[in-house]
């Protein structure tokens, strides 16, 4: 999705500060991995603890540029995603993964350049019998989202968009970056922060 591209080449917080429709996922979600961006169509999946059945089925449905966006009840006690699945996830197009929960393999994940952004890490392993729910909204950090939101994530944070709402984005954010890179060349030229936001 070229305009999740542009959006996200803008960074969470131009974009967030531009369009303030635009939803900030609360939860301590941070990337696995310095550097670690993503964007794409949100495909949301419900994952009961301790079981990553319902991973693998998404995983399965999953159309390329999309990202895994997963509620697993924040539960840090097993990883239910690794390198194997990031590979899988990767050769099929798969733009990321966030997870409110945890995952493993984190070293191997970032050597792969895989993007994911998780609560933590833990080795355990899970089991696979519950299909859980693939498709259906769900609430991440206080935040609605549902598939086919598009979701933008960095360093500084993780925001989902209505897809319908993205053009009017971009040329918000556009706006506010022009607008950002116009103050920093006035410092550039000597003038104070005081000064340009008439607060002396």
């Amino acid at each position: 999705m070229t305009l999740a591209r542009d959006l996200l080449a803008l960074g969470t917080a131009t974009v967030a500060e531009a369009w303030p429709q635009a939803r900030l996922i609360g939860a301590p979600l941070r990337p696995l991995a310095p550097g670690m961006v993503l964007a794409g169509r949100a495909l949301t999946v419900c994952c009961t603890p301790g079981d990553n059945l319902a991973l693998h089925l998404a995983m399965d449905r999953a159309a390329p540029g999309d990202v895994l966006v997963v509620d697993y009840g924040g539960s840090l006690e097993s990883g239910p995603f690794g390198e194997i699945m990031a590979l899988a996830c990767q050769l099929r197009g798969i733009n990321g993964l966030v997870i409110d929960g945890a995952v493993r393999d984190s070293a191997r994940i970032a050597a792969l350049g895989f993007a994911v952004f998780a609560r933590g890490v833990n080795i355990r392993g899970t089991v696979k019998a519950d299909r859980g729910e693939i498709g259906g909204p769900l609430t991440l950090g206080g935040v609605r989202v549902a598939t086919g939101d598009v979701v933008l994530a960095d360093a500084d944070a993780i925001v989902a968009l209505d897809a319908g709402d993205c053009a009017a984005a971009l040329t918000a954010a556009q706006a506010r970056a022009e607008h950002e890179a116009q103050m920093m060349a006035r410092l550039r030229a000597g003038e104070t922060t005081l000064s340009i936001l008439g607060l002396e």
